[in-house]
């Protein structure tokens, strides 16, 4: 017997080098443990635009000052990566991409990035740094992976999901969009806890599970 699809999918839209992403990557291991087998998890890129990048490496570290104390972090994230010269950083987004299209598509590679930027202080805004970083974490041919995130399909991956993002009407990452089979939607913007992640996949679960129960009991709806 085939086994049958989650009914509950659960989006998340990042981009690699957040902090706020960073503080979320608990949670959303957290989730893919606890509803492994019932929900299908997948994640997307949302590129930031160039103005929503801190200004300065002071600016940086109020940032950073800011969300671990309201994290409760024990340590502070590094604003080493951040150069003056990139006003852009698509690179880290890119490579992440490109790695996912290369076999690398769990999150491995991404968490590589983002650790080497926000806690080592990596300048992965430069190609060759951040391809060593994902290279070496999804065991990956720097070469063809350097090629695959220049090419054209994978910008063309990241605008597309980007765009998606922009959608939802929404600017901040980390952004959860949870869906269901039966064609309900929650779009959670902005939030790292998993409380109100949880319960509202909860709630999708219990109403599929309702549908199918009135669905072996009644059939489908009359067609007239």
């Amino acid at each position: 017997m085939q086994k049958p699809k989650p009914a509950v999918r659960v989006t998340y839209y990042l981009e690699v080098i957040s902090s706020w992403c960073h503080w979320a990557e608990p949670t959303w291991a957290e989730l893919k443990r606890r509803y492994a087998g019932r929900v299908a998890f997948d994640w997307k890129i949302a590129q930031m635009p160039p103005d929503a990048y801190p200004a300065s490496r002071n600016q940086c570290e109020w940032f950073y000052r800011r969300s671990g104390s309201i994290v409760r972090s024990p340590y502070m994230l590094n604003s080493g990566w951040l150069e003056g010269s990139i006003k852009d950083y698509l690179v880290p987004n890119l490579v992440a991409e490109a790695a996912r299209a290369l076999g690398a598509t769990d999150d491995r590679v991404r968490l590589a990035i983002a650790e080497a930027a926000v806690l080592d202080g990596k300048k992965v805004g430069r190609w060759d740094v951040c391809v060593e970083v994902a290279a070496r974490a999804g065991k990956l041919n720097k070469a063809k992976l350097l090629a695959r995130a220049k090419s054209k399909p994978i910008a063309d991956a990241v605008t597309k999901s980007s765009a998606e993002f922009s959608s939802f009407q929404v600017n901040q990452r980390p952004t959860f969009l949870i869906e269901d089979y039966i064609g309900d939607r929650a779009v959670l913007s902005g939030l790292a806890r998993i409380e109100p992640l949880a319960t509202t996949i909860d709630a999708m679960l219990a109403d599929a599970a309702a549908y199918a129960s009135w669905k072996s009991h009644f059939g489908g709806p009359p067609t007239s």
